[in-house]
C-alpha cells in the first residue's frame, strides 16, 4: 500500500500542535487587513489571534481570499514527487471556492502523475468542525487504514458532524451584510444572540434566538443533548472561539456537568472565518445522529 498524506486548508482552524500531531499538510487561505495581506497559517506566523481580534474590535476592514489552484498544485506536487498519494479534505464549497480549486489542481496533477491517487472531498464543514473531521481522519489513518478506507470513513461521517454557533457581535453581522440594520439595533438592545448551525449543504443557517450569551451557549449544549451520538461522555468535542475564553470555560463546564464530557479541544477561530463572524463567536462541534 502506497503511503499518503492527509491535506486540508487553514479554515480547519486546527492548531500548529494538532497539525503536527496528525502529520497534516495545510494550505493557507489569505486575509487582507487594512490593505495588508496575511496568510492564515496554523502557527499564526503572520499575525497572532489576539492581535487579529484587537483589529476586529477596533473596526478594521477585512477581506478574505480562497486558496487558488496554483497554491494547491505547489503544495501537492512535492508530495507526489515523493511517491505518496493525497487525501484532501476542504472547507465547505457552500462558503468558499477553495474546494473547487483543489479539484482543479488534482485533475491537472493526475495527468502529470498517472500512477498517483489524489482524492478531494468537500467536508461541507467550517472551522473546527472541518478540523474535527480531519483530526478523526488522521486517527483512522494511524490505525493502518488505506487512503480509500479513510476517504470512505470521511464521506460516511459528513452528515453526522454537528456545527452549532452563536455570534456575540450583531453589529459585525450587519456590517458584513448578513443582518439588516434594524434587526441588529433591536437585537443589540435586547441582548438577542442568534443560534446557528452548518446545514446538510454546508451553509450557515440561523435556527433560533436566545436572550443573552449564556442562554445562547446553553442552547448549543442542549443541541448536543438532543442530537449527539451516545455515549456522549466518550466523544472528543471540538470548540472554536473568537477570543472568548470565558465562553469556552462556561461551555466546558456544562459539557462536564451534564454529560461527563472531559475530552474537549478548544482553539481560536482563524482570521479568515473570524473576519466574517466578528469577535466573541463560539462554535461547538460533535458527532450526531444527524446534522
Amino acid at each position: 500500500m502506497r503511503d499518503y498524506v492527509i491535506m486540508t486548508d487553514s479554515c480547519c482552524d486546527l492548531s500548529a500542535a494538532e497539525v503536527a500531531e496528525c502529520a497534516l499538510a495545510v494550505v493557507p487561505l489569505t486575509v487582507t487587513i487594512e490593505g495588508v495581506n496575511r496568510r492564515d497559517t496554523p502557527d499564526h506566523a503572520d499575525m497572532s489571534p489576539e492581535e487579529f481580534y484587537r483589529h476586529i474590535r477596533a473596526g478594521a476592514l477585512c477581506t478574505t481570499a480562497a486558496v487558488n489552484v496554483g497554491d494547491f498544485t505547489d503544495r501537492m506536487r512535492p508530495i507526489l514527487e515523493e511517491g505518496k498519494d493525497i487525501l484532501c479534505v476542504n472547507f465547505s464549497s457552500a462558503l468558499s471556492t477553495t474546494y473547487q480549486s483543489a479539484v482543479i489542481a488534482a485533475d491537472e496533477l493526475r495527468a502529470e502523475y498517472p500512477d498517483a491517487k489524489i482524492v478531494v472531498i468537500d467536508s461541507l464543514a467550517a472551522s473546527r468542525g472541518q478540523g474535527m473531521l480531519v483530526w478523526h481522519a488522521a486517527k483512522e489513518k494511524a490505525k493502518g487504514k488505506s487512503l480509500d478506507e479513510v476517504a470512505a470513513w470521511v464521506r460516511s461521517r459528513i452528515q453526522h458532524q454537528d456545527h452549532w454557533f452563536t455570534v456575540a457581535d450583531l453589529g459585525h453581522l450587519r456590517r458584513g451584510g448578513r443582518l439588516n440594520a434594524t434587526s441588529a439595533i433591536v437585537g443589540t438592545v435586547l441582548s438577542i444572540k442568534p443560534v446557528m448551525h452548518c446545514d446538510a449543504e454546508g451553509k450557515l443557517t440561523p435556527v433560533a434566538k436566545a436572550r443573552g450569551m449564556k442562554q445562547a451557549l446553553t442552547e448549543l449544549v442542549n443541541k448536543m443533548d438532543e442530537l449527539g451520538e451516545r455515549p456522549l461522555e466518550e466523544q472528543t468535542v471540538f470548540i472554536c472561539h473568537a477570543d472568548a475564553p470565558d465562553s469556552v470555560e462556561y461551555v466546558k463546564g456544562l459539557l462536564r456537568e451534564r454529560f461527563g464530557v472531559t475530552d474537549v479541544r478548544a482553539d481560536y477561530i482563524g482570521p479568515v472565518i473570524g473576519s466574517h463572524t466578528g469577535a466573541g463567536t463560539l462554535g461547538l462541534f460533535f458527532f450526531g445522529k444527524e446534522r
